[in-house]
């Protein structure tokens, strides 16, 4: 599974940098990373309006299109020379308020259709979804901090099954079939055993 996400990773990063190019030569360098990085989290906000009035299909279909744009930023970043750790940290940010803005309005969805149920469940998926992501981040500076050897291979932190790309792709199948609510439960169990994956990994690191 990790190897057909990692082709499927590797086409769409080629197809965004073909995007970038274009962007960046008729705008004339004007269009910045950055842009793409807020117009995307903005975009999302209106996903989770459409998904907390039950347009689900809508939902899931901008999700696809505005989800790209977290591919698509650092391909213009890279084709503009400007990758540098302030882009990466709203990167990171943005990518987390987008979850916590889409799991309100599946909660919102839930409790409106008279699933309070389900509700505490997308309430379970955010938090965990976040706490995936803190593992790994609070997980590199502590090697840092300790000056392990292996820092420069931080990308074993990213281990397990429930990564930022799965649950997006995760929640888009849910609106688009119908079954949001079994999906917002993969998504909480699996990013569970991801969590515990990485903090496993991250101690056996220190």
């Amino acid at each position: 599974m990790n190897r057909l996400l990692d082709s499927i990773k590797q086409t769409v990063r080629a197809q965004m940098r073909i995007i970038a190019l274009f962007l960046n030569k008729t705008s004339g360098g004007k269009i910045t990373p950055n842009m793409i990085t807020v117009t995307g989290l903005v975009a999302h906000f209106g996903i989770a309006y459409l998904i907390a009035q039950q347009s689900f299909i809508w939902a899931g279909l901008f999700l696809i299109i505005f989800g790209l744009f977290d591919a698509l930023d650092g391909a213009l970043a890279r084709v503009q020379g400007l990758t540098n750790k302030k882009g990466m940290l709203l990167d990171s940010v943005t990518d987390r308020v987008k979850e916590v803005a889409l799991y309100t309005g599946i909660a919102y969805a839930f409790i409106s259709m008279g699933n309070a149920y389900f509700a505490v469940w997308a309430v379970i998926a955010c938090g965990i979804s976040v706490i995936v992501s803190y593992i790994n981040a609070w997980g590199e500076v502590v090697i840092k901090e300790n000056k392990t050897k292996d820092h420069a291979t931080n990308k074993s932190f990213r281990a397990g099954f429930m990564t930022f790309e799965v649950r997006m792709l995760t929640l888009i199948i849910g609106l688009l079939t119908g079954y949001l609510e079994v999906s917002v439960v993969f998504i909480a169990v699996f990013a569970l055993l991801t969590a515990i994956e990485r903090f496993r990994l991250i101690t056996q690191k220190l």
